[in-house]
């Protein structure tokens, strides 16, 4: 039986109903770190979810597996992170309307246990159709509050599903969380997802 607590370090509602989706108990400790950061979009992703396991990791003791994990919308070589306001998420909608943009979400594991600490992280990358879209709508679905608190100003988990056409590759990536690769990633420090070690 693993006697590590699983720790999600990340407050999204999204990442957290996969993580019960998939069956894997977990705690919350939000990490709170800065996001600032620059580089290619892979980086960006996977050293900010870095970044996040280890704050967590320093507000902990015992053992512990850490999971976290950051997602952002790439088009045009701009990223395009959370809307500031209304405007804002309007312009990323015309944006990526009736276009194809890439989202990654870069996922960090730490496992500690009796004091030995290891790391991995991953990026996965999925494209996204968007349709085309007219102001009316994209107004409409900026009405719906659902833009505010998501990279690229939709969540294709929600509403946002009416925007898009088609996903070329992991559709949970897009949500904020590849669970079928976290699920590899757990197993290669012993957790397993289907038995009732987790």
């Amino acid at each position: 039986m693993d006697k590590r607590r699983i720790i999600l370090a990340s407050g999204s509602p999204r990442r957290k109903q996969l993580l019960e989706q998939v069956g894997i108990p977990y705690e919350v400790i939000v990490s709170n770190v800065d996001e600032t950061i620059s580089g290619l979009p892979d980086v960006q992703v996977r050293d900010l979810a870095l970044r996040k396991a280890n704050a967590v990791r320093n507000m902990i003791q015992g053992n512990a597996i850490i999971i976290a994990a950051d997602t952002l919308v790439y088009i045009d070589g701009q990223v395009l992170g959370k809307p500031d306001s209304p405007d804002d998420a309007f312009d990323m909608l015309q944006t990526l309307q009736g276009r194809c943009h890439t989202v990654y979400t870069g996922v960090a594991v730490l496992s500690i246990e009796a004091g030995k600490v290891s790391q991995q992280a991953f990026v996965d990358a999925t494209r996204v159709y968007f349709r085309s879209l007219s102001d009316t709508e994209i107004w409409a679905y900026i009405g719906t509050g659902e833009p505010f608190d998501k990279a690229g100003a939709y969540g294709v988990q929600d509403k946002g599903a009416l925007l898009v056409d088609r996903v070329e590759g992991d559709f949970f990536t897009v949500v904020g969380l590849p669970v079928a690769k976290l699920a590899t990633a757990l197993r290669e420090i012993g957790v397993e997802v289907w038995g009732k070690q987790v």
